[in-house]
């Protein structure tokens, strides 16, 4: 395998622009990690000058606020890597999906995770033009692929380029699928998590607020944080701990909080994601104990471009994006006592929450999706340029 890191570049900035299909295997309707990548990359794709469609499937009919989204297909949800995919099972799109991509004439389709089922694999049996893969997930496990690679190699050869998002997401890959990746991370729209917006003001009231966010899931590790947090209350009776994220408390989440007796958790659910800057600009401190499966920390940056320290396990996708001591703190996974001990440290010393949080701030910016934006341009016009080599030599 390869890891070439390209540097945002303009060798093409002269060039036309593209028409780019931008294809995802889960539901356009529902928050995700993949969907508000496509969503973001279509943005900065389209100021860039480029014609951009994005396909996959939704639960919801389009309406005019969608743009140029195309719906392929109904999701249903399926297990996967302890979290649950919302993907369309449906093996009756391949007439609609030829018909669309000889309408469109599309110059490049970059499918995001484009060995999932079944969107991606219908595009890329049908597709004629050039096709780039970019690979988000890192579960910790092998065994989707290990079952699969020999059915799927056929579809990963036509793949004339790859992108993972990340160092561990490009390992997970390569173990079944070796070959030549770019890595290009996520990017984060900067601004509007470092802008003014206001905090809210139930949580302004001299306690020092410390906010997680993610959905509930095992693999967040929040009871390992409610398990810190109910240590600290005892040396910090003014902390107070806020919990974004849609879903329900598990019922150990929940027996941790009754049979501990802990106050000053603050359970907020799932909130629109205009609305999340406001509780990151609530915070002091920001902490993920995820305790793995994780490719890519965005949850991270967010709060870095917040100006927020940070707590977090010591895990390949987060220690990516931040260094131990520089932004924050990383601790061993599932280890309460060594997350209170980090979290201690911060609610203690003001000044090094400062300090942290202006060096995460300044990291957050190799982030920016206009950046990032350019670096997969750019990796278009490369596939383009080797795609068109290759036919000119008539191999």
């Amino acid at each position: 395998m390869t890891d070439t890191r390209e540097q945002p570049g303009n060798g093409h900035a002269g060039a036309s622009g593209l028409k780019v299909a931008l294809v995802s295997p889960y539901d356009y309707a529902y928050p995700g990690g993949v969907s508000a990548h496509v969503s973001n990359l279509a943005t900065q794709l389209i100021r860039m000058g480029h014609t951009v469609r994005v396909l996959a499937p939704s639960s919801r009919p389009p309406n005019s606020d969608d743009g140029d989204f195309i719906a392929l297909g109904r999701p249903v949800p399926v297990p996967s890597g302890g979290s649950v995919a919302r993907i369309s099972l449906s093996f009756w799109l391949e007439p609609r999906v030829k018909a669309l991509l000889r309408r469109e004439g599309f110059d490049i389709i970059h499918l995001h995770e484009p060995l999932a089922p079944v969107l991606p694999l219908t595009i890329l049996h049908c597709s004629q033009t050039a096709n780039v893969g970019t690979f988000h997930a890192f579960h910790g496990s092998n065994r989707m692929y290990r079952f699969t690679h020999r059915v799927l190699r056929r579809w990963y050869r036509k793949l004339d380029g790859r992108i993972a998002v990340s160092r561990p997401a490009m390992e997970f890959v390569s173990r079944f699928f070796p070959g030549d990746y770019q890595i290009i991370p996520n990017g984060i729209d900067v601004s509007r998590f470092a802008g003014d917006a206001p905090p809210r003001r139930e949580f302004c009231d001299g306690k020092t607020n410390i906010l997680f966010v993610g959905r509930m899931e095992k693999r967040k590790g929040l009871k390992y944080l409610l398990g810190a947090f109910s240590i600290l209350k005892w040396q910090f009776p003014d902390l107070r701990l806020l919990v974004v994220g849609p879903g329900n408390l598990n019922a150990e989440c929940q027996r941790i909080i009754s049979e501990r007796n802990i106050r000053d958790v603050v359970i907020v659910g799932g909130i629109p994601f205009a609305e999340l800057p406001r509780y990151y600009r609530s915070a002091d401190i920001f902490c993920s104990p995820a305790v793995g499966k994780e490719s890519f920390g965005i949850v991270l940056l967010e709060a870095m471009a917040a100006g927020k320290p940070i707590v977090a396990s010591q895990i390949e996708g987060y220690a990516t994006v931040m260094a131990h001591g520089q932004q924050g703190y990383l601790v061993p996974p599932r280890k309460e006592e060594a997350l209170a001990e980090a979290l201690a440290s911060l609610v203690k010393q003001p000044d090094l929450r400062m300090e942290m949080g202006a060096r995460g701030r300044a990291s957050a910016e190799e982030y920016r999706w206009d950046r990032v934006a350019a670096r997969v341009a750019d990796f278009y016009y490369r596939v383009l340029d080797r795609r068109q080599a290759t036919a000119g030599s008539g191999l």
